[in-house]
């Protein structure tokens, strides 16, 4: 690993490194918060954190304010990319946002030429925390959260791993992306037009399907007036497919909210204090 910056805040540090990539077969960049409470010769708990469409590890980071809570509940935060980058990494031909590079959608891509690069769902569940485990000083205990793309991405994760993660969140998550434009887009092109090869990354699929022991505490928070919450959004969906598989979740509407980090920020303590409870 290289380090690339560090930067003290909130009695704790903010670090960012690249690596060589095994899984995705590129140089990948994350960040990571470290509490104060490390220096004192404890290991701490993580949450990871899967961000968005056209999101880097810098935008959770820089405006969620999240690093005062954490620290303050002792737990450590990873923020990978959000896809693989470099010149051999190929990207949507037309440049559209919601494909390629800044969207990998946290899948193992199987069609060329994306299956080469586009094995995020590998790097976040198998390479990057074993990363982390060895060159930081953090316990075995997990959670996962994420915001839109990266909220897809949590709940999938969260929920194909229930013995990994102790909690699972999302903001604003994309939900059932088998059925929206952003997903259909995605799956089609980094899996295949079989749609059914896309159940193990839908997570109201994977409650309609759910055979885990283990149900994981989840919570879900979308903004009512988040511009894309009737198209490609809809968590409705996943609330009552949950609700007729005995899923229990918490999906909590707040009035006015969008989709920007403005939300995110406004209610990222709660999320922080909801996977303490488990990760302790």
């Amino acid at each position: 690993m290289e380090l690339i910056s560090s930067n003290k805040v909130c009695g704790g540090w903010h670090k960012r490194y690249t690596h060589k990539s095994t899984s995705t077969k590129c140089d990948m960049t994350f960040a990571i918060f470290l509490p104060e409470s490390v220096n004192q010769g404890q290991n701490v708990p993580v949450l990871y954190w899967l961000s968005g469409l056209t999101c880097t590890d810098e935008n959770f980071m820089q405006k969620a304010g999240a690093f005062k809570k954490a620290n303050e509940l002792g737990i450590a935060i990873v923020a990978p990319d959000t896809s693989p980058r470099g010149e051999d990494v190929p990207d949507d031909e037309n440049g559209d946002y919601d494909f390629g590079i800044g969207a990998g959608f946290y899948v193992n891509a199987t069609q060329p030429p994306y299956s080469t690069h586009y094995q995020m769902y590998s790097y976040i569940t198998n390479e990057l925390p074993t990363l982390i485990a060895q060159y930081f000083p953090v316990t075995n205990r997990k959670s996962i959260s994420g915001h839109s793309m990266g909220g897809h991405g949590a709940l999938v994760i969260g929920l194909r791993n229930p013995e990994e993660y102790q909690s699972i969140s999302a903001f604003s998550p994309i939900v059932n992306p088998s059925n929206c434009p952003w997903g259909k887009k995605a799956l089609s092109r980094y899996l295949s037009n079989d749609s059914s090869a896309w159940n193990e990354y839908d997570a109201t699929a994977l409650i309609n399907s759910y055979e885990q022991v283990i149900k994981r505490p989840l919570r879900i928070d979308q903004g009512s007036s988040d511009q894309f919450l009737d198209e490609q959004l809809q968590p409705w969906v996943f609330e009552q497919a949950a609700a007729e598989n005995g899923y229990p979740i918490q999906l909590s509407m707040r009035e006015g909210y969008d989709h920007s980090y403005f939300f995110i920020a406004s209610f990222i303590d709660e999320h922080l204090e909801f996977h303490a409870s488990y990760l302790s």
